[in-house]
């Protein structure tokens, strides 16, 4: 018997609905429900909770496979958590740009570093260009930093090309700006994320 039929053999013996389950154990119906599917497993805290409620141990509750299963997956979960992290500071630091002299800028014949803040030639839409990219970033960052606890599906799809091909387009905008500055510093952040997705696929 494998461990989603041992769980709701377990609840059903005690008369308990999901819900019910999902309460005494702080998780979600819906979590309750996918274990009892099969399509999925609890996290090892979880796992101790289940076996503490109907009085069992764990390894009553799982057969070896599953355990080597759900180790990998907390394993994964962990690396999936620290590289969102490490995304979303990373963007987040984009707001740099605001404050750091990255910018050159023609003053009385000669150019100056200065921050985007205080960037006052070149046409409007550049500036507005910058700003957008800017904005965009540490917004990518903060929804990242935000729901890594609480994990969305859709956003899970879409959080790393977004970041990316947000990245990709800034690196491209200030190269086609003549801006080397903020197109390195850029250039080095992007290869810290791409050095974390070939080490943790």
């Amino acid at each position: 018997m494998e461990f989603h039929e041992k769980l709701q053999a377990l609840r059903k013996g005690k008369g308990l609905t999901q819900e019910e389950l999902a309460e005494y154990l702080f998780v979600s119906r819906t979590a309750v429900s996918k274990w009892e599917s099969g399509r999925g497993y609890p996290n090892i805290d979880s796992l101790k909770a289940i076996a503490k409620f109907f009085s069992v141990t764990v390894d009553e509750l799982l057969s070896g496979e599953e355990v080597l299963t759900i180790a990998q997956e907390e394993s994964r979960q962990k690396e999936e958590r620290f590289r969102d992290l490490v995304f979303g500071l990373l963007d987040c630091s984009i707001a740099l740009f605001f404050f750091l002299p990255l910018f050159g800028q023609e003053s009385a014949g000669r150019v100056e570093a200065v921050s985007l803040l205080s960037l006052t030639e070149g046409p409007d839409y550049l500036k507005a260009a910058y700003f957008g990219f800017v904005a965009a970033m540490v917004l990518v960052g903060l929804v990242n930093l935000a729901l890594r606890s609480r994990p969305s599906p859709a956003w899970a799809g879409v959080k790393g090309k977004l970041s990316l091909l947000l990245h990709g387009a800034g690196i491209l905008l200030f190269i086609v700006s003549l801006q080397p500055y903020g197109a390195t510093l850029l250039f080095v952040f992007l290869v810290i994320k791409a050095l974390m997705l070939i080490k943790w696929p």
